[in-house]
């Protein structure tokens, strides 16, 4: 083989390989252009999913922001219309005032006129009885012989005399009935008095804590997979709190018994150490004829120390069941024999039946422990059970109106809802959480300073009366009165306090110049 064939054949065997080499190039280069063409498309398939996703969120989020935007307008909506109506009330009233002002003015108007024109007719007729006046003064000295300052003499004499006569008479009369009325008026006047005495609002017990040696002794309690306390709470519809307290467990209950039940049954099951659902249910029934014996128990020896006779067993059994009530922190049973003794006194010094009295005093609160729910306020629900019971109408009334649900029809309701008044009331009696007091003072002193003008404000009188300071060249009198009017009526619509708050608003001006 020459070299020419020898350059020919390897020619062709490079351009071969060349073109092989060419065609699988191109071939992988389309291979790759087609996938990244597909994760391409795929890309775009999700940004647009993504995309309608994002756009579903921001449409709900603009929904929700919008409805709370609507809620947020609609009670401030329902507050201008608050408001609104409480003014066109007002502007009534005004224009009401107004009316009646017009009226009364016209009228007196209508009066004076009248007045002048029969002043007119009197002055005429005056003149007319002088001169028939002297005339018969003449006539009368000429017939008697006497002259007229004689004759006024012997007639202011004779007059001094009747006169005198007759005021011993009247005065007589009034000593007697002076001595008649002066009992009945000195007891509305005192009682009057003392019915603006005032009570402080208070917070109540719901809970007990029962102390344990160990906290070992909770995993008892509890039981295995929790049957014991189950069994517990539901004989005895108390909550049992178990948490990690050391050394105690919380009872939660509204009812004081239930709470004095749970506590004795747990009590007697830790001292005893078998605790199972059996042994919980027959010490939670135990307990439970021991708590209604102790209760009737208390009621008769209550009712035998306070020496009220004749009081039915189930208001016996009512006055016991207060032993285990607390009313603002005070012990109920406590506070209904402290108002008894001194509805007593009080009745005696009046001259009333203070049996009577002392007996409507520990039954005030009677209403406050009922058997089962009631919606009725616990004096109306006090006076329907004694009703009940056959106790005298006084008692009845003035257990229902010690807190004004009923009209007072004697003097011992009033006497009643003073002495309930002053036991609540006195040092020590009733507690009020510090934190909510302090805060309600603080939101009352706040509450002014908004306003233009005020210099200080302070609340006094626990609260029941803010004093305002302002400035005099910024408020004027007349606007220190809008001043207090509007302190009083945004107090009363945005804060939540007992009794009432007086507002007083206080511009001084002080003129101070210095001698040198």
């Amino acid at each position: 083989m020459d070299s020419q064939t020898i350059t020919y054949i390897l020619t062709t065997g490079i351009i071969t390989a060349v073109g092989g080499f060419a065609v699988g190039f191109f071939l992988m280069k389309s291979m790759q252009r087609k996938k990244l063409q597909s994760l391409l498309q795929k890309a775009k398939d999700d940004a647009e999913v993504i995309k309608k996703e994002k756009i579903l969120q921001a449409k709900e989020r603009f929904l929700q922001l919008k409805a709370e935007h609507n809620k947020k307008v609609q009670e401030k909506n329902q507050q201008i219309n608050l408001q609104e109506s409480k003014l066109r009330q007002k502007e009534q009233q005004i224009q009401q005032w107004r009316d009646e002002a017009r009226k009364t003015e016209a009228k007196a108007q209508k009066l004076i006129k009248d007045y002048e024109e029969r002043l007119e007719i009197l002055e005429v007729k005056r003149e007319e009885l002088e001169k028939t006046h002297r005339s018969q003064v003449l006539q009368l000295e000429t017939i008697a012989g006497l002259s007229a300052e004689e004759a006024k003499a012997q007639l202011v004499d004779a007059l001094q005399q009747e006169a005198k006569s007759e005021a011993m008479a009247q005065v007589q009369e009034i000593l007697e009935e002076a001595k008649i009325n002066a009992n009945k008026e000195a007891k509305r006047v005192i009682i009057q008095s003392i019915q603006r005495l005032g009570t402080e609002t208070a917070i109540e017990n719901a809970i007990t804590v029962f102390n344990i040696e160990s906290d070992d002794i909770k995993g008892r309690i509890i039981g295995r997979e929790g049957r014991n306390i189950r069994a517990l709470e539901a004989a005895t519809g108390v909550e049992i709190i178990i948490d990690d307290t050391p050394e105690a467990i919380v009872l939660s209950c509204f009812d004081p018994i239930r709470r004095e039940i749970a506590r004795l049954a747990l009590h007697q099951l830790v001292s005893d150490g078998r605790i199972h659902p059996a042994r919980v249910e027959e010490v939670v029934a135990k307990v439970t004829r021991q708590i209604d014996e102790e209760v009737l128990e208390i009621g008769k020896r209550t009712a035998i120390d306070l020496g009220v006779h004749g009081l039915h067993p189930e208001l016996m059994r009512y006055v016991g069941r207060m032993r285990y009530r607390s009313s603002y922190g005070q012990n109920l049973l406590q506070h209904s024999r402290e108002v008894a003794n001194l509805c007593a006194i009080m009745a005696s010094e009046l001259g009333l039946n203070p049996k009577i009295a002392k007996r409507a005093g520990l039954l005030h609160d009677i209403g406050k422990v009922p058997d089962g729910e009631t919606e009725l306020p616990h004096a109306i629900f006090g006076m329907k059970l004694a009703e009940k019971f056959k106790e005298k109408p006084d008692v009845c009334n003035a257990i229902g109106a010690h807190h004004d649900e009923v009209e007072m029809t004697s003097l011992y309701a009033p006497i009643v809802q003073v002495c309930d008044a002053i036991s609540g009331a006195r040092p020590g009696a009733r507690r009020e959480i510090t934190e909510s007091y302090i805060k309600r003072i603080k939101e009352l002193e706040r509450l002014a300073m908004e306003y233009p003008g005020v210099i200080k404000s302070y609340a006094i009188q626990a609260g029941r009366e803010l004093r305002v300071l302002v400035e005099s060249d910024r408020v004027s009198d007349e606007a220190s009165d809008k001043l207090a009017f509007e302190i009083s009526q945004k107090i009363q619509t945005e804060m939540s306090y007992p009794g009432q708050v007086r507002v007083t608003v206080i511009r001084e001006k002080r003129s101070v110049a210095v001698a040198k």
